[in-house]
């Protein structure tokens, strides 16, 4: 495993670190890695993001399964009271 230093951090920057990783319990290393992990896509990562977004693109294009355009609800409320 790798390890990171980090210099010249801000003052108010670290604090901010400091009080958010009190916060959740943890040290600000772990806080660190946390944001890291969170904010960082891996190589992994942006190919499970290409994958979603093909099978998102591929279902768009996809036709739907009932009959539309959907009525809007002022149509199926001037139906409800005709009855």
């Amino acid at each position: 495993m790798a390890t990171l230093y980090v210099e010249n951090v801000p003052d108010e920057l670290y604090e901010a670190l400091r009080a958010q990783a009190r916060r959740h319990r943890n040290s600000i290393a772990k806080e660190v890695i946390g944001l890291l992990e969170e904010q960082v896509p891996t190589a992994k990562e942006l190919a499970r993001r290409q994958r979603f977004l093909k099978y998102a693109l591929r279902m768009s294009k996809r036709k739907p399964l009932t009959p539309g355009p959907f009525p809007s609800t002022e149509e199926i409320l001037r139906e409800e009271r005709q009855r």
